[in-house]
């Protein structure tokens, strides 16, 4: 036997006819009309089987069972109210925060040796924005990830992105200043008698010798090296000591300062045609979080290329 659905909407109707004894003032909640409000207890009516409200000409009284079937529905609906407020009142809540966070990735060794000094800043400079930073060497997929915006070691062309150039790269000579005395490294040449430490970012240890030291092919095939898929432990590797390593400058910045690595050769460095791009999909238009994001990243850029 197939039993019919409570109509619902009729219960809504009875509840607020019992909450204010009248079916004008429920229709006023419910923004209906007082005969919609009676068509509707009607259906409830109909079908529980047994009145519910005694009608005469200008009131209406509730039953006894009315009264009681009331007593055992209105907290059931008052809960239900109150659980489908504090749900929407969440959501609200949860698209707030969406607003105002923003997904950035980038490779690991740019996160820790050049955005992590710089987080700092941003985060005072908005701190209404809630940042996500994801380090991966993986690409982010713009189309299955929740990602507004990365930074890129690319040469800026992609059809599906709009690309933005952060710095510009170039392949610059690093070492520990004690393995620069030890080898007395004063001249490209004299990097036959040193460890190269190669790297994916930055594999021109060939293109580089070729350019600036007078060494043939079979020479610089000869060389000692020690290969990397991240710079960061090639970075590590030179400042111990290790050996010689091509990097970017952003990536250097705190080994320099602090006198853990130098530049043997500042005059010597090769351009790569690539660079540090903020990427964004190119149909896309950002949030105002990411947007804010954004233009600081770029404003920071400048200044950074212009001091």
């Amino acid at each position: 036997m197939t039993t019919t659905p409570v109509p619902i909407k009729a219960l809504l109707a009875f509840n607020a006819a019992m909450k204010h004894a009248s079916f004008s003032l429920a229709a006023q909640e419910l923004h209906v009309t007082p005969g919609a409000v009676g068509q509707q207890i009607k259906n409830l009516e109909d079908w529980l089987g047994t009145p519910l409200f005694v009608r005469s000409v200008r009131q209406v009284q509730p039953t006894a069972q009315a009264l009681a079937y009331w007593g055992t529905v209105g907290p059931a609906l008052a809960r239900i109210g109150q659980a489908s407020e504090e749900l929407r009142a969440q959501q609200v809540q949860q698209a707030q925060l969406q607003r105002n966070a923003v997904w950035l990735s980038m490779p690991p060794t740019l996160a820790a040796k050049w955005f992590a000094p710089r987080m700092a800043a941003f985060l005072q400079h908005r701190p209404d924005v809630s940042l996500h930073l994801g380090a991966t060497t993986v690409l982010s997929d713009f189309e299955r990830e929740p990602v507004d915006l990365a930074i890129r070691y690319f040469d800026g062309r992609d059809r599906a992105l709009r690309s933005t150039l952060l710095y510009p790269d170039e392949a610059r000579l690093y070492c520990a200043p004690a393995y620069l005395r030890k080898l007395r490294l004063k001249a490209p040449d004299d990097l036959v008698r040193a460890t190269l430490l190669h790297t994916t970012l930055l594999p021109y240890w060939k293109p580089w010798l070729q350019s600036f030291s007078g060494l043939a092919e079979a020479r610089i095939d000869a060389i000692a090296g020690q290969h990397f898929d991240q710079s960061m432990m090639a970075l590590e590797t030179a400042r111990h000591g290790q050996g010689v390593v091509l990097s970017s400058a952003i990536l250097t910045e705190v080994e320099l300062r602090e006198g853990w690595l130098v530049e043997p050769f500042p005059a010597l460095r090769l351009p790569v045609g690539k660079g540090y791009y903020l990427v964004q999909r190119r149909d896309v238009v950002l949030r105002p979080a990411a947007l804010a994001l954004k233009e600081w990243l770029v404003a920071t850029a400048k200044a950074e290329r212009a001091g």
